[in-house]
């Protein structure tokens, strides 16, 4: 258990904190695909304290993403959709937080 502060996060010892759905009322970081998922999810972990969801969501396609097209499990292209990692927090201040250090963590 993570203990910041010398007090224990109640979302952490009920295993609350990490969530395996995004709600539709936090606020979303989306990121690419290359990024390393275990370093951000760790940094999240050891340096925010709210709610967050880590994962992979489908988003709709825009005239700009000509470079990016997906396949699905049959082997066909799917035009419409986008695989895109995202991190999304019950917290505005977290997800600003994270959005401005997303760079410099990508780095190493």
């Amino acid at each position: 258990m993570i203990v910041k502060n010398y007090q224990p996060n109640p979302l952490n010892t009920f295993e609350l904190r990490q969530l395996s759905h995004c709600p539709p009322h936090f606020f979303a970081v989306d990121f690419d695909l290359s990024t390393n998922e275990k370093k951000l999810s760790d940094w999240i972990w050891e340096n925010l304290t709210g709610r967050f969801f880590l994962g992979d969501v489908y988003r709709e396609r825009d005239r700009d993403d000509t470079d990016r097209i997906r396949l699905d499990s049959s082997g066909n292209l799917s035009i419409g959709t986008v695989l895109q990692k995202r991190a999304a927090f019950e917290i505005h201040s977290e997800a600003s937080y994270f959005a401005m250090l997303l760079p410099d963590l990508n780095k190493f």
